[in-house]
């Protein structure tokens, strides 16, 4: 039984440190002809200490890449006026390709004022609504991290989309909506569910792959699943635990991400990318 629940596995780490692999070549051909280091700006506002771990995870990997990590901390208290003045003085710096605000952000701060303030040429992270409006209508963009690092993980498993059944349960408009444009723009047809959906375990038995992005431990069950369902976890709780009852899910399922390692690992990979894609298309240097 052990040999066969790793044979499910999906490793985001090994695709993650290939798809780190392809940034760091990027950034030496970006510096050779353009003699510039790609630079990530990270914004980090108060001290919750789950999002400074995740800030410090990000310019680690952004350094490990051979870029440059811009580090912008405001402490707590600090206004949605003062916050967007920030970003604004980023967004017109050249030397920041790529700028991502580390959310959630203290209340009362005004997330999506923050958020809009990203030029969308710098929006890395994929959280503006010139990026969601893109990612719906097919067209070119930095894509939430989250949901591209899924689908390549879809990709990389050859899980074929074309004509199945994809229910993504979370509706956040940096992880379940952009994710369900992705899905239909590869032909799936798609089910967007949420905490309050009516019958959802009904609704899930249907899938034939299943996006869990809801942010309750466990929230998935096993009994939920159809066999050979495939099964994406992109829930991380206190205590490395997903929104899918991993041991439940293992059973009927063909193939799932575990937590950690499977999705986390690709989020941080995508923005590491993307900042080095950016920053090319910011030189005009051709990748």
């Amino acid at each position: 039984m052990e040999a066969i629940n790793k044979a499910k596995l999906m490793d985001g780490r090994a695709l993650a440190r290939r798809l780190l692999a392809g940034a760091v070549a990027k950034v030496e051909k970006i510096h050779e002809i353009a003699g510039v280091t790609p630079t990530l700006a990270t914004v980090l506002v108060g001290d919750d200490r789950a999002s400074a771990t995740y800030v410090r995870m990000k310019r680690k990997r952004c350094e490990d890449a051979g870029m440059k990590s811009l580090r912008v901390e405001l402490p707590l208290g600090t206004t949605t006026e003062e916050l967007v003045e920030e970003i604004e003085k980023l967004a017109a710096d050249e030397s920041v390709h790529g700028i991502l605000v580390q959310h959630p952000v203290p209340k009362p701060i005004d997330k999506r004022a923050a958020f809009e303030a990203i030029p969308v040429e710098k929006d890395v992270d994929g959280v503006t609504s010139s990026t969601l409006g893109r990612v719906i209508l097919n067209m070119p963009a930095f894509v939430s991290c989250t949901p591209k690092g899924i689908i390549q993980l879809l990709d990389e498993y050859h899980v074929e989309l074309d004509g199945a059944h994809a229910v993504v349960i979370g509706r956040s408009p940096i992880l379940g909506r952009p994710m369900a444009s992705i899905l239909i723009n590869r032909h799936a047809t798609v089910t967007l569910c949420h905490s309050r959906t009516r019958s959802l375990p009904s609704i899930v038995r249907h899938a034939d792959v299943i996006i869990a992005a809801v942010g309750k431990p466990r929230f998935v069950q096993g009994g939920w699943i159809k066999v050979g369902a495939v099964v994406i976890d992109a829930g991380y709780n206190e205590g490395n635990i997903g929104d899918v009852d991993f041991d439940g899910a293992i059973e009927p399922c063909s193939l799932i991400t575990p937590v950690p390692g499977g999705v986390g690992p690709m989020t941080i990979a995508t923005l590491i990318d993307q900042t080095a894609d950016a920053a090319a298309l910011q030189l005009g240097v051709d990748l």
